[in-house]
C-alpha cells in the first residue's frame, strides 16, 4: 500500500447547468456549497446524509468524474483539480459492482494492473496478497455469475485497493446487500481498513454504517456541511436540529416548547400537555420566562419511574416489544415522544407510567434556524 496521504477539500462548490424547455439556460442551485474539510492520513471519513444531499457528487469530484465549479482538492500536497482520474492515485468502489462477466474473479481483480502494464509476476503476487484480506482467495477461479452479492462486493473492493491507492473512495458499497450481509460486510470493511491503513472516504445514507465504521463523519444536507466530527461528537453534541434528528435510531425527540419561570426555576412546557420538565441550570443564562425554542431529548434519556418516582404521570400511546428493547410512545400534545426501556414488563395502550427525563441530556434549538442554542 502507498504511503499514507491525507485529503483536503477547500471551499468546494458544484453547480449543474441545464437547458430549459425553451433552450434558455437554467442554472441550478449548488449541489455542493462551500464544502471545506480535511481527512488525516489513514483516516476513515464517512460522508453521511439523505439522498440527493451532494455526498456522491463530492466523491465524484475527488475521483475526477465531475468537474469542479469552484474550490480546490488536495491529495497530500498536490492540488489535483486538473489531474486526470488515472493520475490521482485513488481506488474507487461503486455501489454497482460493474464486474466483467466473461472474466474470472482473478482477472477482474487484476484488470487495472494489466491495463497499466504491470508485469504478470507482480500482478500475481498482488492478487494473492489482496485476496485473503477480502476473503476471496477461494473464489479466484470463479466467474461473477457464480458469486453472491456480498462476494461480488468484496471482489469490487479488492479491485479498488490492489492499485495501492493513496485515497480509497467507496460509494454506497453495501446498498445492494440484505440486512445480514450488510452487517457481515461492515465487520469485514472495518477489519480491512484497519489492516491497509488507507485514507478512506465512504459515502452512505445509512447512519449505522457511518457510526460503526468511521473515525469522523461529515454530515451533509442540501450540499452544505452540517457537522464534521467523531461519531460520539455528532451523537452527543449535535450542531443543529438536522444533525440531532438524523443521527440516532430511533431519532431524537424534538418538541416545540415555551419555557416558564416557576418556583425559582425554569420549566419546559408543551402545548396541549400537562408535562413540565425542569430546565437544566446550565441554560439559565440563555432562557427567560416565555422563551420559545425546541427541546430535544433522546429516547434512551427518558425513563419510566418506579412507585417512589416524582415523575409526571403519562398515558402510554404505543408499545413495541423488539426483544432486546421496548419502545414506548407517549403523546405530548400533537407529538409522539418515544422512549426506550430494557424493562421486561409488557405495557399496553392506556397504561399510566411516571415519566422521568434526564434534564442534563436535553438540547435546545432555535425555532427559526434550527441551530443549537448553547449555554453561555
Amino acid at each position: 500500500m502507498a504511503d499514507q496521504t491525507g485529503l483536503r477539500l477547500v471551499h468546494l462548490y458544484k453547480r449543474y447547468d441545464n437547458e430549459g424547455k425553451k433552450k434558455k439556460k437554467v442554472v441550478n442551485d449548488y449541489a455542493v456549497k462551500d464544502l471545506t474539510l480535511e481527512a488525516e492520513p489513514g483516516e476513515f471519513v464517512a460522508f453521511l446524509g439523505p439522498s440527493g444531499c451532494g455526498k456522491t457528487t463530492t466523491l465524484r469530484m475527488i475521483a475526477g468524474l465531475e468537474t469542479i465549479t469552484k474550490g480546490d482538492i488536495y491529495i497530500g500536497d498536490d492540488r489535483i483539480n486538473d489531474f486526470e482520474p488515472k493520475d490521482r492515485h485513488i481506488g474507487l468502489a461503486f455501489e454497482d459492482y460493474a464486474m466483467y462477466p466473461p472474466m474470472s474473479v482473478y482477472d477482474n481483480i487484476a484488470y487495472n494492473l494489466r491495463a497499466r502494464g504491470v508485469n504478470a509476476k507482480e500482478i500475481d503476487r498482488r492478487v494473492h496478497a489482496i485476496a485473503p484480506l477480502l476473503q476471496v482467495d477461494d473464489l479466484l477461479d470463479k466467474k461473477p455469475v457464480k458469486l453472491s452479492g456480498g462476494q461480488k462486493q468484496r471482489v469490487n473492493i479488492a479491485r479498488a485497493i490492489i492499485r495501492r491507492p493513496q485515497i480509497l473512495l467507496m460509494d454506497e458499497p453495501l446498498s445492494h446487500l440484505d440486512g445480514k450481509a450488510r452487517q457481515a460486510m461492515r465487520v469485514q470493511i472495518k477489519r480491512l481498513i484497519n489492516e491497509i491503513k488507507c485514507t478512506t472516504i465512504y459515502v452512505t445514507h445509512d447512519q449505522l454504517e457511518a457510526m460503526s465504521l468511521a473515525d469522523r463523519i461529515a454530515i451533509i444536507n442540501f450540499g452544505v456541511l452540517q457537522q464534521y466530527g467523531t461519531p460520539a461528537e455528532v451523537y452527543d453534541d449535535p450542531a443543529n436540529e438536522f444533525v440531532a434528528s438524523f443521527i440516532g435510531e430511533p431519532p431524537m425527540n424534538i418538541l416545540r416548547t415555551v419555557i416558564i419561570r416557576k418556583e425559582g426555576g425554569f420549566f419546559f412546557t408543551f402545548e396541549n400537555s400537562d408535562l413540565q420538565i425542569p430546565v437544566p441550570q446550565r441554560y439559565y443564562s440563555v432562557v427567560s420566562d416565555g422563551f420559545e425554542c425546541k427541546m430535544g431529548v433522546r429516547p434512551m434519556d427518558l425513563l419510566i419511574g418506579d412507585e417512589t418516582s416524582q415523575g409526571t404521570p403519562e398515558k402510554i400511546a404505543t408499545f413495541e416489544n423488539l426483544g432486546d428493547e421496548r419502545r414506548i410512545g407517549i403523546r405530548v400534545g400533537e407529538t409522539l415522544m418515544m422512549l426506550i426501556t430494557e424493562d421486561e414488563r409488557r405495557y399496553k395502550q392506556g397504561d399510566v407510567v411516571k415519566l422521568e427525563v434526564r434534564g442534563e441530556k436535553t438540547h435546545l434549538f432555535d425555532i427559526t434556524t434550527g441551530q443549537r442554542i448553547r449555554e453561555k
